[in-house]
């Protein structure tokens, strides 16, 4: 049984002097990846602990570290173990609960891709939701299902445990008709055949980061550049989502490490009845043998089509490159102006020649890139006399996922009394 009732919250004794634990899983294919955060009351949740569960179905391996990254517990397991997600997430929670230390596991949040059209904001889960979260499955095929086993998981090894979750197309919610809109047959859109956008978690998170850095750029228009292994850009405006690379799927928009992007419908057409491809096969094409691995032949490791001497190689890198420029000219247009640029993510916060590359080719807009604190990977990356600043800031997907948690479930511990 699934967590929905305010009756089954955690016992409240101690409530003065126990400290609440929110518990972040952010769930793959292979690997089960969780952080602690300790939480006083009203207070901003603290990371306690991070780690994870990886190789899983091959050999799995458990680490657990502090938040300075010092390691705290680690567990290797046999390629013939036989152990399952919930086996190894059963792990997980009882190497977590024994290190609470003056706090106890109030509850779970975890990431969820695709939220549809009815999830606009956290929810508690219950077997509803994870009906109809199930539904959504051929909309992000590729990490909707190893969202939802996990809940599933733990709810059998803590029944009880409130779990809420946090989606990744809520903070897109916001976007206009117009921006969210296929120019299909009426019907197909009425049945949800639209433009979702994702990595909202992230976008959230640097919204309200850029409001403390830069409180005037923040209320103005900005565009956020989420590049990582998924990568997107967002244009955000007074803090609120209005236009996103990403559409109806996580393929869409720019070239990932392994996904296509934007792609002419017309290809996949051309796959089906020239190639002979079915659905499955081009599916594995779009998500798994594309974008800068399919580009240089090389590897989706934007780090090492940096440093190799194969022209395919820098093929990909000025692709990605030269996309992220026309979408920033797109999303600007969207907005209709522009007041500031952020970079995120693994490659947005630490390539520095992926962001030279950008603002070189966006001078046009105002971008005067300062060389030395871009190699720096400084928080201002342009020139004081910039017409447009360019920031680098950190994400933090987590901690917006345990903020969340926490405010839902304060809201059923207040209803349960």
């Amino acid at each position: 049984m699934l967590a929905a009732s305010p009756a089954r919250l955690p016992p409240n004794r101690k409530e003065q002097v126990m400290r609440d634990g929110i518990l972040v899983i952010n769930a793959g294919s292979s690997s089960i990846k969780f952080s602690l955060y300790l939480s006083n009351g009203d207070g901003k949740p603290s990371l306690q602990s991070k780690g994870q569960v990886e190789g899983i179905n091959v050999a799995p391996h458990f680490i657990a570290q502090a938040a300075d990254g010092a390691v705290l517990a680690e567990q290797h397991w046999p390629a013939d173990s036989n152990l399952h997600h919930e086996d190894l997430l059963k792990h997980l929670i009882d190497w977590v609960e024994d290190n609470l230390d003056d706090a106890r596991l109030v509850a779970a949040g975890h990431r969820v891709v695709h939220g549809g059209a009815r999830y606009s904001q956290p929810v508690l889960v219950d077997e509803l939701v994870l009906n109809g979260l199930e539904k959504l499955i051929p909309l992000a095929p590729l990490h909707q299902p190893h969202n939802i086993a996990p809940i599933r998981a733990l709810a059998k090894v803590h029944p009880g445990l409130p779990q809420v979750a946090c989606f990744d197309t809520a903070f897109h919610a916001t976007n206009p008709k117009v921006a969210t809109t296929f120019a299909l047959p009426r019907e197909l859109t009425d049945e949800g055949v639209r433009r979702y956008g994702f990595h909202g978690l992230s976008y959230e998170f640097i919204a309200r980061r850029l409001g403390e850095i830069a409180p005037k750029i923040a209320a103005g228009k900005v565009v956020v550049c989420h590049l990582g292994s998924g990568a997107s850009m967002c244009a955000i405006d007074n803090g609120r989502s209005v236009a996103s690379t990403l559409g109806f799927t996580a393929v869409d928009g720019l070239p990932m490490g392994t996904r296509t992007g934007n792609l002419d419908p017309g290809v996949i057409l051309y796959l089906l009845d020239e190639k002979g491809m079915n659905s499955k096969q081009i599916e594995n094409l779009l998500y798994k043998q594309s974008g800068l691995l399919g580009v240089s032949g090389v590897s989706n490791d934007m780090r090492v089509l940096l440093e190799s001497s194969d022209p395919h190689a820098a093929e990909a890198v000025d692709l990605f490159c030269y996309r992220i420029r026309r979408e920033l000219g797109s999303l600007a247009a969207a907005m209709g102006g522009l007041d500031g640029v952020v970079f995120t993510a693994g490659i947005g916060e630490r390539s520095a020649p992926v962001r030279r590359m950008v603002c070189d080719g966006a001078g046009w807009l105002g971008i005067s890139l300062d060389g030395a604190a871009n190699l720096a990977n400084a928080q201002t990356i342009t020139q004081a006399d910039s017409g447009i600043p360019v920031f680098v800031i950190p994400t933090d997907e987590e901690m917006m996922i345990a903020k969340h948690t926490r405010n839902v479930f304060k809201q059923i511990r207040q209803a349960a009394q």
